[in-house]
C-alpha cells in the first residue's frame, strides 16, 4: 500500500495549499491598491518582475531536481513569496534588483533546503535581506507619497517609477519626488540629537496614525489580515504576539522618554508592521508549530523589531527579526510542543 508522503503544509479540513495561497493573494489586493494610489505604479512593475522571475526560478529548480513543475506552479505558493517581496521593496528599485532578490528568495530561501514545506527561513525575507544588505542605498529610496506635503501628481510618480525601473539616473530633477521613509528620517534625526517633538513638528513625517503614507498601507494590511483570521487561514497567536512584542516595549519606552522614542500607535502603523504581523510572520512552514510556540515566536519577532528600530543599523528591521526567530523555531518546537501522554522529552 502506498501512502501520501508529500511535505507540509498538508490538507486540513479541506484547506488545500492552492486554496490557502490564493486566499492570501486575495487578502494582499487591498495592500497593492493602496500602494499604487499613494506611491504610483512602481509596485505593479515590481509585482510583474517578481512573479515572472519566481515562476521561472521555480520551474528551473524543479527541473534540475527532476520533479514535475506543474503542481508547484499551480499551487500559488511561489506567487505569495513574489508578492510579499514586491510589496516590501521600494517601488523605485531597478527591475534587475527585484529579479535578483526574487531569485535568491526562491532558489536559496526555498529550494536550497528542499522546496515547499522544507525551508527553515521565510523565502521572501531571505530575498529582502540580501537586497537590503547588498544595495542599501537603492532599497531605502522611496517616492514621496501623494498625501504628503510637497508631493506631486500621480502622473509624476508614474514617470518616476518608469525611470527608476529601467535604471535611469534619479538626479536633481527628481530630488523633490524621492526621500527616505518616515522611520528612516526619524532615526537619522535622533542620531543628530533632535528630539522626537522637534522631528514631528516638521509636519511631513507622520499622518493621523503613523508614518505618512505607510499608515494607509498598514491599515490595508490589517484589513487583509483580519480577513485571513476570519477565514481561519492564519491563527491569531502569531499576529497578536508580534504586535504585543512590539507595542508593549514601545509603550514603556515612550512613557519613560517621549522625546527619544516613538509612540506605540506610530510603531503600529509605520513600516512593515501589519504586513509583517499578518502575512510574513505567519508563514506556516518557517514559524513555530504549537500554540505556545507561536506566542513565543511572535513575541520574539515583535521585540526584535522594536530593538532594531530603536538601536539597530536599519530603520525597520522586521525582515531580520523574522529570520532570527526562524533560527529559534527548532528550539521553540522542542520545548513548547505538548508532550504525548506516557512519553518524555529526550
Amino acid at each position: 500500500m502506498k501512502f501520501d508522503a508529500s511535505p507540509a503544509p498538508h490538507t486540513i479540513a479541506g484547506y488545500t495549499v492552492h486554496r490557502v495561497m490564493f486566499q492570501v493573494l486575495l487578502a494582499l489586493v487591498p495592500v497593492a491598491l493602496v500602494h499604487v494610489a499613494l506611491f504610483g505604479p512602481g509596485v505593479v512593475l515590481q509585482l510583474a518582475v517578481t512573479c515572472v522571475t519566481a515562476l521561472l526560478c521555480e520551474a528551473l529548480a524543479l527541473r534540475l531536481r527532476k520533479r514535475d513543475a506543474r503542481p508547484a506552479l499551480r499551487d500559488g505558493s511561489v506567487l505569495v513569496t513574489a508578492c510579499l517581496l514586491a510589496l516590501s521593496i521600494t517601488p523605485l528599485l531597478p527591475w534587475w534588483l527585484a529579479a535578483l532578490g526574487t531569485a535568491f528568495a526562491v532558489l536559496l530561501g526555498k529550494h536550497a533546503f528542499g522546496g515547499l514545506g522544507q525551508n527553515p527561513f521565510n523565502p521572501a525575507m531571505v530575498g529582502y535581506a540580501v537586497l537590503l544588505v547588498a544595495f542599501p542605498m537603492e532599497m531605502t529610496r522611496w517616492p514621496v507619497p501623494l498625501d504628503a506635503q510637497g508631493a506631486h501628481s500621480w502622473g509624476d510618480l508614474a514617470r518616476l517609477a518608469l525611470t527608476a525601473f529601467y535604471g535611469g539616473e534619479l538626479g536633481a530633477t527628481w530630488d523633490g519626488y524621492t526621500g527616505a521613509t518616515a522611520l528612516d528620517s526619524i532615526r537619522a534625526g535622533l542620531d543628530l540629537r533632535y528630539t522626537m517633538h522637534e522631528l514631528l513638528a516638521r509636519g511631513t513625517i507622520l499622518g493621523a496614525l503613523g508614518a505618512r503614507g505607510f499608515e494607509w498601507i498598514n491599515l490595508a494590511a490589517l484589513a487583509g489580515g483580519l480577513y485571513l483570521l476570519g477565514r481561519r487561514i492564519v491563527r491569531w497567536q502569531i499576529p497578536v504576539a508580534v504586535l504585543a512584542g512590539l507595542l508593549v516595549p514601545a509603550f514603556i519606552a515612550h512613557a519613560l522618554d517621549a522625546g527619544a522614542n516613538l509612540a506605540p500607535l506610530v510603531q503600529a502603523f509605520s513600516g512593515a508592521t501589519m504586513l509583517g504581523a499578518f502575512f510574513i510572520a505567519t508563514d506556516p512552514v518557517s514559524a513555530a508549530t504549537s500554540d505556545r510556540g507561536r506566542l513565543w515566536y511572535g513575541a520574539g519577532i515583535g521585540l526584535l523589531t522594536w530593538i532594531i528600530r530603536s538601536w539597530g543599523g536599519y530603520p525597520d528591521g522586521f525582515a531580520f527579526a523574522v529570520l532570527l526567530m526562524n533560527l529559534a523555531v527548532p528550539l521553540l518546537d522542542r520545548y513548547t510542543t505538548p508532550r504525548i501522554y506516557g512519553h518524555t522529552r529526550d
